[in-house]
């Protein structure tokens, strides 16, 4: 009798620590958001995010992908709480999938002519591009921002099959193509103003008629389970104290005069 009351105790007693020890992961999870971001957007949303979470101890957790996976991987898990593409043609499809609600603007992605450093191409234009014997890199024109626009200022001008014959790799990242270039396995490619940074990479800049410029947008999802806390981190982000991070990494931020004409 004395051993089976002794057992019961230590049952209740080993349930009680368990019970007591476990993680919480409700609560865990209400203080993590989950954010799709676009992987041109790393360096600045990374800092906001450590910015977010010692303001407000709420943590953040990215995604960064080329936007068109994200939008994918959106749709068939139903999960996460903002998305922050490249461009807002990416948002607006998320958006006619009712994946997201109506966003506010960040900032621009600004694309230019990433180039060798002192320009051994000679590279002046974008119908450079089409140069015999020359190696691009271009981002994915199905995952990425900057590729899907590139492709549409080729095709308007005309050279989009002279294009395509010298390019030696199609990047589901912006960032991939940046690190080809950097590496010297391309000799020009199409990034964007904020990625020329040191002096691996040079440019030159698109005339105002080529331009391929991007306004960058945020917005929660419309299946966020955490929906002030993805707002405040939407208004955080779109915030002059957020801006200021996009500022610091090179981007233009939103509004600005010289961009006045440009749709979002």
């Amino acid at each position: 009798m004395k051993y089976r009351s002794c057992l019961l105790t230590g049952l209740v007693l080993f349930f009680l620590f368990a019970f007591m020890s476990a993680p919480v992961y409700g609560a865990l999870e209400s203080d993590t958001l989950f954010v799709y971001a676009g992987a041109g957007l790393k360096e600045p949303m990374t800092e906001i995010g450590t910015f977010f979470e010692e303001k407000t101890g709420i943590k953040v957790e990215y995604n960064f992908a080329g936007s068109g996976t994200l939008i994918t991987q959106m749709e068939l898990t139903k999960k996460g709480d903002v998305f922050i593409p490249g461009g807002t043609p990416d948002y607006a499809i998320a958006e006619n999938k009712s994946l997201v609600i109506d966003p506010v603007y960040v900032a621009y992605h600004v694309p230019v002519i990433g180039i060798q450093p002192g320009n051994p191409h000679g590279i002046k234009s974008i119908y450079d591009f089409t140069k015999d014997g020359l190696k691009l890199a271009l981002g994915d024109v199905n995952t990425t921002a900057i590729g899907r626009q590139g492709q549409k200022l080729f095709e308007k001008l005309g050279i989009a099959e002279d294009v395509e014959k010298n390019v030696v790799l199609r990047a589901p990242t912006i960032n991939e193509v940046v690190t080809a270039l950097k590496l010297k396995q391309v000799d020009a490619s199409l990034i964007t103003i904020d990625q020329i940074k040191g002096d691996e990479i040079e440019s030159v800049q698109l005339p105002d008629d080529e331009s391929l410029a991007l306004v960058v947008p945020i917005g929660r999802t419309t299946f966020t389970t955490q929906k002030e806390h993805a707002q405040e981190f939407v208004d955080f982000v779109s915030s002059d104290e957020g801006k200021a991070v996009f500022k610091k990494h090179g981007f233009p931020v939103y509004p600005d005069p010289a961009y006045a004409d440009l749709k979002v």
